[in-house]
């Protein structure tokens, strides 16, 4: 066998065990999988294996992107991903030191995420039609999206047997299969109440199909479909800034932050493993608290 052949085996044995062992999605599979592919065909510019790669050849790819454009952060992720490998080939025994463990980026800045403004959501939710069947599906699902902080492919794939309105909760299957019970919230309840009785029956052939909120055939409605009706309502709404799938999520967490809310009841309710994945919000609310002390304070 090649060492193309065995660099690729390699390769699928590691996202075999991200799969099983730590119920990677296939987003997060395919991303590695391009990682060491492309790490594997620079390899073979020095006719060398994923497990015994010449010492300067990570340095050197990285200047190289560094140079055709490739932003920092960019090159931070290409790295995770390879670490991410090198640790498995060492706890599997394929090799005895990890080859990169002297590699070093330097440290990239968080990102603050695209967010809105409290009377901009306000806007957002009201722009759909309601007195139509899609109207009403929109704007349930807006408050959903915005009163459980969901990410939108956890909305779209909900099922009617998820939802339990007398109690205001709905069961959310999130990443890595797992799954949380998140509290809707009043106005949420009541806009899906409407939605049940006057919205759903009127888009579907069968009623009797799980998908809470559906598309085309009955099936449950797709992520670029339901972007592509928020931008349409963000439009009509006059909401001019630029907006991202997880707009209302990240204005979901930052506004409990602003008003009070602790910081690790965030995490729970957006199925963060990590509190340090929920921790940029705190970021984007201390910004805000910035600009409002500088607009109304005496001393600003």
């Amino acid at each position: 066998m090649s060492a193309a052949h065995d660099d690729s085996a390699l390769i699928d044995a590691f996202l075999d065990s991200l799969w099983l062992e730590r119920g990677a999605s296939d987003n997060t599979l395919s991303a590695y999988r391009h990682d060491l592919q492309a790490w594997q065909w620079q390899l073979a510019e020095y006719q060398a294996s994923l497990l015994a790669p010449p010492g300067k050849a990570l340095a050197n790819w990285l200047e190289r992107r560094r140079q055709e454009g490739y932003k920092l952060r960019s090159n931070a992720r290409l790295l995770s991903s390879l670490r991410g490998f090198y640790q498995w080939a060492l706890g599997e025994g394929r090799i005895d030191h990890d080859p990169l463990a002297e590699v070093r980026l330097p440290r990239v800045a968080p990102s603050l995420p695209d967010t809105l403004e409290e009377d901009e959501v306000e806007r957002l939710l009201e722009a759909p039609d309601v007195k139509t069947g899609l109207g009403l599906r929109d704007r349930a699902m807006l408050e959903v999206l915005y009163g459980a902080g969901l990410r939108v492919t956890e909305l779209v794939g909900l099922t009617t047997d998820a939802l339990n309105l007398r109690q205001g909760v709905v069961r959310v299957r999130g990443k890595g299969d797992t799954e949380r019970l998140v509290p809707l919230g009043e106005e949420a309840v009541d806009w899906l109440s409407r939605y049940l009785r006057s919205g759903r029956g009127a888009l579907m052939q069968d009623v009797t199909r799980p998908a809470l909120f559906p598309g085309r055939g009955d099936a449950c409605l797709t992520r670029q479909a339901f972007w592509y009706r928020i931008k349409a309502h963000a439009r009509s709404a006059g909401i001019e800034r630029g907006l991202s799938p997880h707009t209302l999520r990240h204005a979901f967490a930052t506004h409990l932050l602003n008003h009070g809310a602790n910081l690790r009841v965030v995490q729970l309710l957006l199925g963060h493993s990590d509190l340090s994945t929920t921790q940029i919000y705190t970021h984007v609310a201390q910004v805000r608290l910035e600009a409002l002390h500088a607009e109304h304070h005496p001393r600003g």
